[in-house]
């Protein structure tokens, strides 16, 4: 069974009792009088941050957050079922769509957990200074983190550092979002000052030292900071970091204790089916530790919803160019499945499965494909899928790399980190000589096929500014309704419009 880090006892809202209204302590209330007293207490209020990072509705890895991250590029496409993923999917949402509001919610409570942490770890006075230093790292790589989830998806948003001391505390306007970026370089910038370069065996999933600097390279990349992208991204490339690409590329997505947390893996979102046995139940002791993504992506032959589909862009895409050896692209085999020869899902023939939609193929990445279905997790748990989502891979790292490189007008120099790619998916190397254009050109197909169903097509076309020409030029369902004025960005939640007086709506959406 995998370790896990996410604790079953979990920091909600802490509040004090006031003895001067004469209010009684309840012994069996979790108070900051009370709880801030031991590492124990430290470790598990930084459990609960982590764990909303698979929160089933609003965490970037949990299932919602998996279809959000994915369901708006040309690449994918969400069905009618889920009315409001439909919306996200087909750019028909409006400010009140459940997917959006979920993500802002969640991400805003990861953040103010962290701060508890930040605010209140002086009180555990048992601490050494190293623990301490650590600890107050792990809390600002996960507010880093979440604010990146945050502005890459809704542009200017609330800086929340403190925690409110009063009623009109809780009230707070949307700051720029170059301002956003700014705390989000500081937060991992200084995290990875203080994090470890890796952790015991007991600990794995923890941010480490390498996990921040690839966010950190990865927020100057986004905000075309190219020079500081290259120098911060290029560390992890060196001594002491000694990460590699795995040779199979379709290890990277297994269940495998093994092959998750392996040599590629960056930072890593663990998932178990263990604790409860149903995913969804929220943070109570009934609650899996799993997700219900595979389930819900997989066909209905095999106990699935089939909510997605790659669009025939993405199949495509991935025939463009023939391995060495004439055949499939790898990362086409371990990322989908369609009607080739000797074709397998959940260990029947794929003839025995109807495609829907008009696509040519489903997903198989990240499917617990060698099962016979999804209907159990690996100890019971309902639907539960134990397949550790993979935030961040150093493949990622090397072809971001490339792009700061490229962007500096010397493409002569991302040759060694696009060839790494090309080399695992046991394709050619490119030609000398390949111009800014060229290489961009190249590092753009990479990334689609590279990362396809991990989340990060949509942002990639719009940080390049390509998401117009390339969803109209797509057979994605809803490309009619795409606006480039409104799209690139949700509404701010009109939850948070009603509740928040100093809460205005972003431009293209009032």
């Amino acid at each position: 069974m995998k370790k896990i880090i996410i604790h079953t006892t979990i920091l909600l809202l802490l509040v004090s009792c006031s003895k001067k209204n004469l209010e009684l302590t309840n012994p069996n209330n979790i108070t900051t009088d009370t709880y801030w007293k031991t590492e124990a207490d430290v470790q598990s209020a930084l459990g609960a941050t982590y764990g909303l990072l698979k929160n089933v509705d609003g965490g970037l890895w949990g299932v919602r957050g998996v279809e959000l991250s994915n369901g708006r590029g040309d690449d994918f496409f969400i069905r009618n079922d889920v009315s409001y993923l439909y919306q996200l999917s087909t750019y028909t949402n409006t400010p009140d769509n459940s997917a959006a509001t979920n993500l802002w919610n969640i991400a805003y409570r990861a953040i103010f957990r962290a701060n508890q942490i930040l605010e209140n770890i002086d009180k555990v006075t048992s601490l050494s200074d190293q623990a301490k230093k650590g600890y107050i790292a792990e809390a600002k790589f996960l507010r880093g983190l979440n604010y990146f989830t945050l502005v890459t998806n809704f542009g200017d948003v609330p800086l929340r550092n403190t925690l409110p001391k009063a009623t009109d505390d809780y009230f707070v306007p949307k700051s720029p979002e170059a301002d956003v970026w700014k705390q989000i370089i500081q937060d991992f910038q200084e995290s990875q000052a203080d994090l470890p370069l890796s952790y015991e065996k007991k600990w794995v999933g923890r941010a480490t030292r390498g996990a921040a600097i690839a966010y950190w390279g990865k927020a100057y990349l986004y905000t075309k900071d190219y020079a500081k992208a290259e120098a911060t991204l290029l560390q992890l490339t060196q001594a002491p970091f000694n990460y590699q690409l795995m040779t199979d590329y379709g290890d990277n997505f297994m269940s495998a204790k093994e092959k998750e947390n392996n040599q590629e893996s960056v930072f890593e979102i663990q998932l178990s089916d263990v604790g409860g046995t149903n995913p969804w139940a929220g943070e109570n002791t009934n609650e899996s530790l799993g997700v219900t993504t595979a389930q819900e992506f997989a066909p209905s032959e095999v106990a699935g919803w089939f909510e997605v589909s790659p669009t025939d862009k993405l199949f495509n895409e991935f025939q463009v160019e023939k391995t060495v050896s004439n055949d499939f692209d790898p990362r086409m085999y371990a990322t989908l499945v369609w009607n080739y020869p000797g074709a397998t899902f959940y260990t029947k023939p794929f003839t025995g499965f109807a495609l829907q939609f008009g696509y040519k193929s489903m997903y198989k990445k990240y499917q617990n494909y060698w099962q016979a279905n999804e209907l159990t997790g690996a100890n019971g748990g309902s639907y539960t899928s134990s397949n550790n989502e993979r935030a961040m891979r150093y493949a990622d790292v090397l072809l971001m790399l490339a792009e700061a490189i490229t962007m500096q007008q010397r493409p002569a120099a991302a040759y060694t980190h696009v060839n790494a790619i090309r080399s695992r998916a046991q394709l050619s190397p490119l030609t000398a000589g390949f111009s800014t254009t060229q290489m961009m050109a190249e590092i753009r197909h990479q990334r689609m096929l590279e990362f396809a169903r991990e989340g990060l097509r949509f942002y990639d076309l719009k940080r390049w500014g390509l998401l117009q020409q390339e969803i109209t030029n797509s057979d994605k369902v809803g490309k009619q309704f795409y606006n480039p004025t409104k799209h690139e960005y949700f509404p701010i939640p009109q939850s948070e419009l009603n509740a928040n007086p100093k809460m205005v709506q972003s431009d293209p959406w009032k």
